[in-house]
């Protein structure tokens, strides 16, 4: 499958990125330390990066595996699809490659699932259990089109690294 690449962004874009994820991982490190709800976290954490990155993550949140799809699990912004198929759109298919997915534009990206018409732009990140199974995704998306790039993955691959679902009390599997 063909992805497309951000544009550059200039040294101080990029620079200015890594500052933000450089601040944002330390707290979202003691957000979730020591927590036991593991819905609690994945809200908080939508709430933070939310927060943290404004408009350009008009929609962020969780989908989580189980019963063998993709679950609505925590979000913030406008209404999702509930439920996605192994291998469908671009949650389906980060979860089936087991790789994270930068899409420029959603338009371009065979067989993506709009579930709204104001998203340009997507990123989709797999969390993991303690067996390297793929528990759930981090889903973002953005207005905007090319909105994410590789300090994006970098940053929110490090997200995902925290929300290792075997400390929870939860099981999703």
């Amino acid at each position: 499958m063909k992805q497309t690449t951000s544009p550059l962004l200039s040294e101080e874009d990029t620079s200015l990125r890594r500052e933000t994820y450089d601040t944002l991982l330390p707290q979202l490190r003691s957000l979730v330390d020591g927590e036991r709800n593991f819905i609690g976290v994945l809200a908080n954490v939508t709430a933070l990066l939310r927060q943290t990155f404004g408009e350009r993550f008009f929609w962020v949140g969780f989908y989580l595996v189980s019963d063998g799809k993709l679950r609505l699990g925590p979000f913030q912004g406008t209404m999702a699809c509930f439920t996605i198929a192994r291998g469908r759109g671009v949650c389906g298919t980060a979860w089936e490659q087991d790789s994270t997915i930068i899409v420029d534009d959603v338009e371009q990206f065979p067989g993506h699932i709009a579930c709204s018409s104001e998203s340009r732009s997507e990123i989709v990140v797999p969390m993991h259990d303690a067996h390297g199974n793929v528990t759930g995704v981090l889903d973002i998306d953005s207005r905007e089109l090319g909105a994410f790039n590789a300090v994006d993955r970098e940053g929110l691959e490090a997200v995902c690294s925290l929300l290792d679902i075997d400390k929870y009390d939860i099981k999703w599997n």
